[in-house]
């Protein structure tokens, strides 16, 4: 049983909403959030990525980087670019992409449910990354991005947001990569009810993306329950903020893969090694894999169309991910890629980026491209289902929610 609660939302003011609104502080290395603020006395980045208000020198994770990210706020909540909403709500975050509508329900969900496992992981954290996050929650005493959680389609959810979006939203405006972004607010009695009945009747949350957040958020919470003994569950420090999409809605985007070399090898013996799991030819086609198991490499200007032959296909919920097959068969054995989370000679590339990004990394940095099948969400949610973890890198979702238009207070 899913414990997902409305809560009093901290948001934009509606001409604000625009303006603040920010992709996660985690798309950007210091430089480049730096770059964004600059002159944006608005944008939520600068209260996500606070050190971008100091010099280049500052340590960027030292106590006052993060007391300027509470200052900020305070100050945007004093002037009125905040307002606090007084009743417990749910809200629909609907982001349209391509002509592709998906809708969230914004709410939060229990510590307890994360620690229980009825909301399910499938990537490992590391404790290096949550700690910036852990801080910056506890210092602004708010969560304020939200943790992207996905569950199996629900009738009665679908109905309340269909009738609610038949209304004026209270926001709706189109981000500068054309992204189409519009919130409702449900706070009716018997919609709120019907909402919290029906994730509560649900054995599975599942989080589909930010578990370096989600776990910082959980770890918060423990904390200020370690400080407050008396503390009944009911306390805010005991939920996080999440936006919840059902699972017919979502869209993976391939997460692909370039290296720096061969190994050693010639490209010949390369594809000779290649050839023993996999049928390879050089293709003309579009370089987008249409079925799983199959992949695309680029090198020295030309596309080769890779494809696994039946020994090597797994019903493993793991070893069966195409990334899996190509770590396990070709970037190990052949490439002498061991840990991909380490090794500096392959990097990870959104499909957002399209095919060509693997074109102009192949011809400057890298030598070979890989464009990749994505994984699906029902893969995603067999991994979970089984308490299995994904490769590093398996899944690139978009749209991305945006950071600073709903804040929840602990």
């Amino acid at each position: 049983m899913a414990n997902i609660k409305a809560f009093k939302a901290v948001r934009p003011r509606e001409d604000m909403a625009s303006k603040i609104a920010a992709l996660p502080y985690d798309v950007y290395n210091r430089f480049e959030a730096k770059e964004v603020v600059k002159g944006d006395n608005d944008s939520f980045l600068r209260i996500d990525r606070p050190e971008t208000q100091f010099d280049d020198s500052q340590d960027m994770y030292a106590p006052e980087v993060y007391a300027k990210g509470k200052a900020m706020l305070e100050e945007m909540i004093a002037d009125k670019r905040y307002i606090k909403d007084q009743d417990n709500a749910y809200y629909i975050y609907q982001l349209t992409m391509n002509g592709r509508a998906q809708n969230g329900i914004v709410a939060c969900a229990s510590i307890d449910d994360y620690l229980n496992g009825v909301i399910k992981k499938h990537e490992n954290t590391r404790e290096e990354k949550e700690q910036d996050r852990i801080r910056h929650v506890d210092t602004l005493s708010a969560q304020t991005g939200p943790i992207f959680l996905a569950y199996r389609h629900n009738e009665t959810i679908a109905d309340v947001v269909a009738k609610t979006e038949k209304e004026a939203p209270l926001y709706d405006f189109t981000s500068d990569d054309d992204i189409t972004h519009r919130v409702w607010k449900i706070s009716n009695e018997a919609d709120v009810l019907a909402i919290s009945k029906a994730f509560n009747d649900m054995s599975a949350i599942y989080i589909a993306d930010g578990h370096h957040r989600c776990a910082s958020a959980v770890k918060v919470g423990l904390k200020r329950r370690e400080e407050n003994p008396d503390y009944d569950g009911s306390e805010e420090f005991n939920y996080f903020l999440s936006v919840l999409f059902p699972d017919s809605e979502l869209m993976i985007m391939p997460y692909n893969r370039v290296v720096k070399d061969l190994n050693g090898l010639t490209f010949d013996e390369f594809i000779a090694k290649v050839s023993l799991h996999f049928t390879v030819e050089k293709s003309g086609e579009e370089p987008s894999p249409k079925n799983k198991g199959e992949f695309f490499a680029y090198y020295d200007n030309s596309w080769y169309k890779i494809k696994a032959k039946s020994d090597i296909i797994n019903n493993d919920p793991v070893k069966g991910l195409d990334v899996s097959l190509l770590q396990d068969y070709i970037f190990d054995p052949i490439l002498g890629i061991k840990d991909p989370r380490t090794d500096d000679r392959v990097d990870f590339v959104g499909g957002i980026r399209g095919t060509d990004e693997l074109v102009k990394r192949s011809k400057s940095d890298m030598c070979m491209g890989f464009s990749m099948y994505p994984t699906s969400i029902a893969e995603l949610f067999s991994v979970a289902d089984a308490s299995l973890l994904m490769p590093p890198k398996s899944t690139w979702f978009e749209p991305k929610l945006r950071s600073g238009i709903f804040i929840h207070e602990i």
